[in-house]
């Protein structure tokens, strides 16, 4: 029988997780040092295998959690790689995902006990296999969706300068913007709560404190809209 399933090829299944990170001057991804050959000793994307009780999306929740401690973040299925040589070892095709942390909230215990380290997305080493690929396609995807989902609850505190959030949107699109019109558009998406309290640190005046609408941020983010920076 040409359509049983004992006559077709088996192909493993892997899971990378693009795992991005915001600490107050930059982005950040999180790599880890691979410790089983090939490539050894290299830096990669963290990830694991699909197992056959799971979907997709839980396996990736798993291995996030697993690496970070975290779980109900933002995370997006990136793109599918199947490139017949893409691992030297076995036939493996890669569902890519990327997340969204805030570096304070994980944790670092499992960040060591794993060897891994953030880096910053400008001056990242060379991954193996194709993790460059999948990195540098997650960054165009977050770039694209900072103009129509509002990025950056997951990835700031509780409480915010919008200074800080400025440096958030400035990290993902990597150029700097007018504070004037950086201010006001952010205003226009009416997302944020303005507290009572001030950062002392950024300056003898201070600077108002910021938290983000959850009921608001949520129906932005369900419906689409235009934010251009």
């Amino acid at each position: 029988m040409l359509n049983s399933y004992s006559s077709v090829d088996k192909v493993l299944l892997a899971v990378d997780c693009i795992i991005f990170g915001f600490d107050n001057e930059g982005l950040k991804i999180l790599l880890i040092k691979r410790g089983f050959e090939p490539e050894m000793g290299k830096w990669s994307l963290i990830g694991g295998f699909l197992k056959k009780e799971e979907k997709l999306d839980s396996a990736a929740i798993r291995i996030l959690d697993t690496y970070t401690g975290l779980h109900n973040v933002y995370m997006e299925q990136l793109h599918t790689y199947s490139e017949i040589d893409r691992d030297p070892v076995e036939r493996t095709i890669s569902v890519a995902y990327y997340a969204l942390i805030n570096i304070e909230n994980h944790n670092q215990e499992l960040i060591k006990n794993y060897d891994a380290q953030w880096f910053s997305v400008t001056d990242v080493p060379k991954l193996i296999f194709d993790h460059d690929s999948m990195l540098r396609h997650a960054i165009r995807r977050l770039r694209y969706r900072t103009s129509t989902k509002p990025v950056g609850f997951e990835l700031l505190p509780e409480k915010f300068t919008m200074l800080q959030l400025q440096k958030l949107y400035e990290a993902i699109l990597s150029k700097e913007l007018d504070k004037r019109n950086f201010i006001s558009k952010i205003n226009s998406m009416d997302i944020l709560i303005k507290l009572e309290e001030k950062d002392m640190q950024s300056s003898r005046k201070g600077s108002f404190l910021y938290t983000f609408d959850k009921d608001k941020y949520d129906e932005k983010s369900l419906n689409d809209f235009v934010l251009n920076l």
